[in-house]
C-alpha cells in the first residue's frame, strides 16, 4: 500500500489511499489519520486493502487526482524522531578532508534525537532565517514504526516497520560546530525536515529490501541539475540493528520515526553525494578548499527513489527555498561560519 495524508484544516490531516502509479488517490476509510493506521496497524491495515486494490485496478469510483500540493507529510507529527547516521562512510570523508578525530565505538551506531512536531511537506516552500546559517540537504531514507517494546530483539526489530518513506533532513552547518562543542543536542543546526509525499508498506519495495536496507538510488537533484544517486545498500548499520539498539532500554511508541542518516557510498567519486557538507568535503581532499555554495534563497531540490520497473516509490521531494523565519503550523490547506559545522 501507498500512503498520504490530505490537508484538511486540521493538525494530522485526512489519511488517503495513493495507487502504485501516483496518480489517484481516495479516503483511506478505515482510518482516519496516518497515527491512527498505526496504533491499530493489525486490525485496520487489512480492512484498508480491498479498496487499495480497486483503486491500483482502477476500480474505486470516488478516486480523485494525486497532487501532492494538497498533501502533508505522510505522517504529520510524531511523538519521536530520531535519525541515525548509519553511512560510515559519510563521516570518513568528514575525517579525512578537516582532519578530524572522532570518538567512535565499534558496532554502536550514532542517534541524534530530532523534531517531530513539525513535519514539512514535499513541496511547499522551505523557509529559513539568514544564507548566513548555512543551510543544507541529507537525503534519506525513514521508517515509521508501531510499538516497540523495550529491549527487543534484533530478530524481532524489523517486524515493527510498518512504512518507508523519503526525507530531505534539512541541516544549518553554520549552528553545528557550536552547537557539538556545547556536549548536549542539536537545535538550530537541525530544523524541520522535509518528507515524500507518501510512505509505503514492505510490500512495495519488493526485493529491494534486503539484509535490512533499501537497496536502492536516492537521486538528488540541485536546480534540476544532478547532485548525486548513492545506494542504500552501503548502510553500516540495519534497519534491525538501529531500532535494536534504540529500543535497548526504552518503549518506542506507535508511530515513532527513524532516519537512516544521509546515504553515501564509497564509489562517492561516480555515483555522487546526498548532501552538500560532504561534496564540500570531497572538494577539500581534492583541491584544499570548498567551492561548492551552500542553499541560496531561490534554490531548489529535487529528491527521488525508484522501485526496479522506474516507478516513483515515494512521489518527489520538489521544494525551493526561500527567506523567512519558518513560523505558523502547518495546519491550513495552503499552499554561523566554521568548516568543522560540516561533520555532521
Amino acid at each position: 500500500m501507498k500512503l498520504a495524508t490530505l490537508k484538511d484544516g486540521s493538525r494530522d490531516g485526512r489519511l488517503m489511499l495513493v495507487n502504485r502509479q501516483l496518480t489517484a488517490m481516495t479516503e483511506a476509510g478505515a482510518a482516519a489519520t496516518m497515527q491512527q493506521l498505526i496504533e491499530n496497524w493489525d486490525e485496520l491495515a487489512p480492512q484498508l486493502e480491498a479498496r487499495n486494490s480497486a483503486l491500483n485496478n482502477s476500480e474505486w469510483a470516488g478516486a480523485e487526482a494525486f497532487d501532492p500540493a494538497r498533501l502533508m507529510a505522510p505522517l504529520p507529527r510524531a511523538y519521536q524522531f530520531v535519525d541515525a547516521s548509519s553511512f560510515l562512510n559519510h563521516g570518513k570523508i568528514m575525517e579525512q578532508a578537516y582532519n578530524l578525530s572522532v570518538k567512535k565505538t565499534p558496532g554502536i551506531p550514532i542517534l541524534v534525537q530530532r523534531q517531530g512536531d513539525d513535519f514539512v511537506n514535499a513541496v511547499d516552500d522551505y523557509a529559513f532565517p539568514t544564507e548566513a546559517d548555512q543551510c543544507d540537504f541529507e537525503g534519506e531514507i525513514a521508517v515509521i514504526l508501531d510499538d516497540v517494546p523495550a529491549g527487543v530483539t534484533l530478530e524481532n526489530a524489523e517486524s515493527h516497520i510498518k512504512l518507508f518513506t523519503l526525507i530531505n533532513d534539512v541541516s544549518m552547518r553554520g549552528h553545528l560546530f557550536r552547537e557539538l562543542q556545547m556536549g548536549f543536542g542539536l537545535i538550530n543546526a537541525k530544523p524541520a525536515t522535509t518528507f515524500a509525499p507518501v510512505a509505503c508498506t514492505l510490500d512495495e519495495l519488493g526485493d529491494s529490501f534486503a539484509n535490512g536496507r533499501v537497496n536502492l538510488d536516492m537521486v538528488v537533484h540541485r536546480n534540476h541539475q544532478w547532485f548525486g544517486n548513492p545506494n542504500g545498500r552501503e548502510m553500516d548499520f540495519s534497519f534491525a540493528e538501529l531500532i535494536s539498539h534504540w529500543a535497548y532500554n526504552r518503549n518506542l511508541g506507535a508511530g515513532t520515526v527513524l532516519g537512516t542518516g544521509t546515504f553515501s557510498n564509497a564509489g562517492y567519486r561516480e555515483v555522487g553525494s546526498a548532501c552538500l557538507a560532504e561534496r564540500r568535503a570531497v572538494e577539500v581532499i581534492d583541491t584544499g578548499e570548498s567551492t561548492t555554495p551552500f542553499i541560496q534563497y531561490g534554490d531548489s531540490l529535487q529528491f527521488e527513489m525508484f522501485a526496479s520497473d522506474r516507478s516513483s516509490l515515494f512521489g518527489k521531494i520538489d521544494q525551493t527555498f526561500v527567506a523567512g523565519n519558518g513560523t505558523g503550523p502547518r495546519t491550513k490547506p495552503v499552499a554561523a561560519n566554521s568548516r568543522n559545522g560540516e561533520v555532521c
